[in-house]
């Protein structure tokens, strides 16, 4: 089976009150489920909701997680004073694939306390229902999980740094398989929200030296010593706007257009989709690109980048230790102790990333192209165990 293949389903969903269209997919099934989470955006696409659903299948491929991929996409500004509800009718609408095999969660749009609450409302109890209901005790995983989402890290909730501290990691990873070393290293990162502030956070606990971030309003550099992330994110709004008064003597102001042709080892975008393009890829000067934003590059972007032995590690490897974690989470494997999450994400991610530059190294194709033959291996092998009644794994 390919990565790439149709998806199992596709549902179109009109609501009856506002006429605003919502959608469903299901790429595949792994194991009788598939994750995914569920977007609110004014300009949401089937095609878009489709796209992402394929990659989150991806991404539980590589990580070795056996469950399929899924997503859901509302067509609704969040801010409109309808979406409370438009949301909560589109989940009683999609309720016998949340009752019996999408689990979903927080995406673009929609924060997981209004999820969850929608989802009591509606019998299900929080979005995690359809992996909840396979646990031999419900409440008792429930209860771990929900500790595990609000345990704190450094003033912040988990979820939102474990992102963030994959992406990290994936960089790490690839500046050493290409015989750099982290410390001195230098990096830019387009995004200064929950992702992309994470991101910068670890990668400078590595001792990159994060000498650009990029967010709305134009980039700020430091060429020569790096920036101050604590202090840019001390400044940052709830936005990833930062406060232009916290910038130091030496701290520049450039265009946001000048972002990539900024001397680094590492490019972190970490913003929006389509961010790379054929127009701009020559213009970086990175020696590997690390998506933490999903697709950031065009499939044009990323073939004229491999053509200058620019490696990009695609966003559903570098972007995925939110979903991992929160499976090893539901599956036992990690305990509430950020650390245990840390430790986990740290090994994993550093051995998916140097399997797929080995591969791109040994001639087997581009990081993506490698990455999407290891989960569908992986994918199929778990079709396979589930099949012959040997499940890899059980909820705790």
């Amino acid at each position: 089976m390919s990565i790439q293949r149709e998806p199992l389903l596709r549902i179109t969903w009109t609501d009856p009150v506002t006429g605003i269209n919502g959608y469903c997919v299901i790429h595949r099934l792994v194991g009788s489920i598939a994750t995914g989470g569920l977007r609110m955006r004014r300009g949401c696409t089937l095609a878009e909701v489709e796209d992402l659903a394929r990659g989150m299948s991806a991404k539980a491929g590589v990580f070795g997680l056996p469950v399929g991929g899924a997503k859901g996409g509302i067509d609704c500004d969040p801010h409109d004073p309808r979406a409370r509800a438009v949301l909560a009718r589109y989940v009683a609408a999609m309720r016998p694939l949340l009752d019996a095999c999408w689990v979903t969660a927080e995406d673009l749009g929609v924060r997981q306390d209004l999820l969850d609450a929608v989802f009591d409302e509606a019998g299900l109890g929080m979005s995690l229902h359809a992996a909840l209901v396979r646990s031999p005790n419900p409440d008792a995983t429930l209860a771990r999980v929900r500790k595990a989402f609000v345990t704190d890290v450094d003033g912040v909730a988990l979820p939102d740094m474990i992102g963030g501290f994959g992406v990290a990691e994936a960089a790490v990873a690839a500046l050493r398989h290409l015989g750099r070393e982290p410390s001195g290293a230098r990096a830019v990162v387009q995004g200064f929200g929950s992702m992309g502030g994470s991101t910068a956070r670890y990668l400078v606990q590595h001792g990159v030296r994060v000498v650009a971030v990029v967010d709305r309003n134009g980039v700020i550099t430091n060429p020569d010593r790096g920036l101050d992330v604590e202090a840019l994110l001390r400044a940052r709004s709830d936005y990833g706007d930062i406060d232009r008064g916290a910038l130091r003597a030496d701290d520049r102001q450039v265009g946001v257009g000048e972002w990539l042709g900024i001397d680094a080892d590492v490019l972190v975008p970490a913003a929006v989709s389509y961010a790379l393009t054929a127009g701009n890829a020559d213009d970086v000067t990175a020696r590997v690109v690390v998506e933490a934003a999903n697709v950031p590059t065009t499939p044009e972007a990323e073939a004229r980048l491999a053509e200058r032995g620019v490696p990009v590690i695609p966003d559903f490897v570098a972007n995925a230790g939110a979903a991992a974690w929160a499976w090893w989470t539901l599956f036992g494997e990690v305990g509430v102790d950020p650390q245990d999450a840390f430790d986990k994400l740290r090994a994993d991610m550093g051995t998916a990333v140097f399997e797929v530059l080995a591969g791109y190294a040994c001639g087997e194709g581009t990081p993506r192209e490698v990455a999407l033959r290891i989960s569908r291996r992986n994918l199929d092998a778990f079709d396979l165990e589930y099949a012959e009644g040997r499940p890899p794994k059980a909820i705790a």
